[in-house]
């Protein structure tokens, strides 16, 4: 008898030992970490963002580039607004790799310094990115044209009209039907001359 009192209580605390374990043991789950994925989101939209500040700020020099361009006096002016504007549409460049607009920006401001080489390779990455961006086509045409290179600019002509980028086609056309047949590979076209053509859409809009 006196066994079996001491074994009551003993057979209680094993019988309800299981139930205690699992209630004391449960935790609530650990709070839901973000994904790679909204991660990954959530860094593209910041380096864009900070790739269009550097774009609007690179817009804005070759927007007082143009406007000084019409005093001669602004010569050294006008150098320094297109160089900075390059070094401002490379930084949003190094932020989003794939912004068509600020290597069309490039490009424009390249030619307006005479540097057709620079001017033609930012187009052409321009191109490679967005193949319809009509604006890149018509200055890569201007630039090649400036180059000497009249059938590269007709190519780009039938680009634009294919495009029915009617206005920027009929620049383009008027440019090269005043072209001279052959011209000086070497020639640098002047920056008030190329400006006046790009004036509907330059630095990319």
């Amino acid at each position: 008898m006196r066994i079996r009192w001491m074994l009551a209580p003993l057979m209680l605390t094993l019988a309800a030992g299981p139930a205690l374990a699992s209630f004391t043991s449960s935790k609530p789950d650990p709070p839901s970490s973000p994904t790679g994925t909204t991660m990954q989101a959530t860094e593209s939209s910041n380096a864009r963002q900070e790739a269009e500040k550097w774009y609007h700020d690179a817009y804005e020099d070759v927007t007082k580039a143009k406007e000084a361009q019409s005093d001669p006096s602004n010569a050294k002016k006008v150098k320094k607004l297109y160089e900075r504007s390059i070094d401002r549409a490379g930084r949003a460049i190094e932020f989003d790799k794939k912004y068509h607009e600020a290597w069309n920006l490039q490009g424009f401001a390249w030619r307006q310094l005479g540097n057709f080489e620079k001017s033609v390779a930012a187009y052409e990455q321009c191109l490679n990115i967005a193949p319809d961006y009509a604006p890149a086509r018509e200055y890569y045409g201007q630039t090649l044209l400036a180059k000497g290179d009249r059938a590269g600019a007709q190519v780009q002509l039938v680009w634009l009209q294919r495009l029915k980028a009617d206005d920027l086609a009929k620049q383009l056309e008027a440019a090269i039907a005043a072209a001279p047949p052959s011209t000086d590979t070497k020639a640098v076209a002047k920056p008030a001359e190329t400006a006046k053509a790009d004036t509907s859409s330059a630095g990319g809009r």
